[in-house]
């Protein structure tokens, strides 16, 4: 199951299938196969969890995707997104419970780093020589690229700002003499190298977001405003268009204007929406912005789903990471009656300290992990704001290895909390009002700036 898992996740990210040259040469369809064998495998298997509420809030949203078509009169719309969305739903269902190990976690988290440092890589060799290994040549004569759904720029530096976390942390774990240290260290360099050639504002403006944030987790607000002010500084003078950020700019004005045609989309059709990869029918740009994408196209029901399916993600790796890098909290008293009753009964307490310690230190490396995950699910959705990306598999898989961590940490450390979706009923729906709200009033904000 895991070794069709990881073909999978190959052939999502390399994407061997869509190379210009090798295209004729795959005479059938490897990536859905990939998923389908690693989907049998994990079906005959006894261990199975659907406890996290991601699965329901998902299966609702994959629903809604289709209901809203159905709702707008377009029933052909409805099989359309039962092709387009079911694999989406299948991967994360498969992989949020096939990461049943911290082991498979790990070694996700690192072909997921390497694939995209050969990415990158490729798109070294774009510049150097003006195509690449695929045959693609720049974007824009400028850019890099690459194939697939990667054929964007942007889309590029999100996938690299999202693995730049796990490959740090990958780098922190040590072994081989400091070898693995090292290789890993120069994968984050290359991701690093990989977000300035794309020369994606969005993205640039993702990796200070996962600066930020680690630094004031682990030095303070008061360091991370500083070394944030430093950074911008630095990009700044770099020659890229990151100094060009501007709300009157061209290029932000049309994305302006483009959430704005969403929100009036919304406006109209405030309940299912518009209708699933129907925003270009309304207007001639796309949304250029993942949120207003959804509320736009699914309306207020999708949009609150999709919104929980987010936020549930954020919580868990919140949560799991609290408390990184201190000493864990132990009730000493508890512990010694534990150990006094162990030698009453003659057991080994010698094997149960060494089993205590053995939790701790895999719940510190829980927490560390947790750290990596929501830094990547910090960049990714910074770079999404400016994208239209919302329903792209990325997104859904990086989603399931969350899940699958929290599973994994909660049974070390039952006191995390048990997030339900019978819990949240009342308030999903309070944030999704909210959230739309805010995000209509960022858009009139922006309109009048500009």
């Amino acid at each position: 199951m895991f070794i069709a898992m990881l073909a999978y996740l190959l052939l999502v990210l390399i994407r061997p299938q869509d190379y210009p040259e090798l295209v004729d040469s795959f005479a059938l369809p490897l990536q859905p196969i990939a998923l389908l064998v690693a989907a049998g495998f994990w079906m005959l298997s006894p261990r199975k969890n659907f406890d996290a509420p991601q699965y329901a809030v998902l299966l609702m949203f994959f629903l809604v995707l289709m209901v809203s078509h159905v709702f707008n009169g377009y029933f052909g719309g409805a099989i359309v997104q039962l092709n387009k969305f079911a694999p989406v739903l299948l991967a994360f269902v498969v992989f949020a419970n096939g990461l049943d190990s911290r082991e498979r976690i790990l070694k996700i988290m690192a072909m997921f780093s390497l694939c995209a440092a050969i990415i990158s890589i490729h798109g070294i060799e774009q510049v150097q020589l003006g195509t690449g290994w695929t045959g693609i040549g720049l974007s824009q004569g400028t850019r890099i690229q690459y194939v697939g759904i990667f054929n964007d720029p942007n889309d590029l530096g999100m996938l690299f700002v999202a693995c730049v976390p796990m490959a740090a942390y990958l780098s922190s774990r040590g072994g081989l003499m400091g070898l693995r240290r090292l290789f890993w260290w120069i994968v984050t360099g290359v991701l690093v190298y990989g977000i300035y050639l794309t020369d994606s504002r969005g993205s640039l403006l993702g990796l200070l977001v996962v600066m930020g944030l680690y630094v004031w987790q682990t030095r303070g607000v008061f360091v991370a405003g500083v070394l944030g002010t430093m950074a911008v500084g630095v990009l700044l003078a770099l020659p890229s268009r990151f100094n060009e950020i501007d709300v009157e700019e061209a290029s932000a004005q049309g994305r302006v204007d483009s959430w704005y045609e969403g929100v009036q989309m919304f406006i109209g059709h405030p309940i299912f929406g518009v209708g699933p990869d129907m925003y270009s029918d309304y207007h001639h740009l796309t949304a250029h912005n993942s949120f207003v994408l959804v509320m736009a196209e699914t309306g207020i029901i999708g949009y609150t789903l999709w919104l929980a399916f987010i936020l549930y993600a954020f919580r868990m790796m919140w949560a799991a990471s609290r408390g990184m890098g201190q000493p864990l909290a132990r009730d000493e008293d508890a512990l010694q009656a534990e150990l006094d009753a162990a030698a009453v009964a003659g057991e080994d307490v010698d094997a149960l300290l060494g089993a205590e310690d053995a939790r701790d230190a895999s719940i510190a490396e829980g927490r560390g992990i947790a750290m990596a995950l929501l830094l990547s699910l910090a960049g990714f959705f910074t770079c999404a704001f400016f994208l239209s990306r919302s329903y792209v598999v990325i997104l859904y898989l990086l989603a399931a290895v969350v899940v699958a961590h929290y599973v994994d940490m909660r049974r070390d450390d039952p006191s995390l909390p048990h997030f339900t979706l019978s819990k949240d009923l009342l308030l999903l729906p309070i944030i999704g009002v909210i959230a739309t709200i805010g995000l209509m009033v960022v858009v009139k904000v922006l309109l009048v700036i500009q």
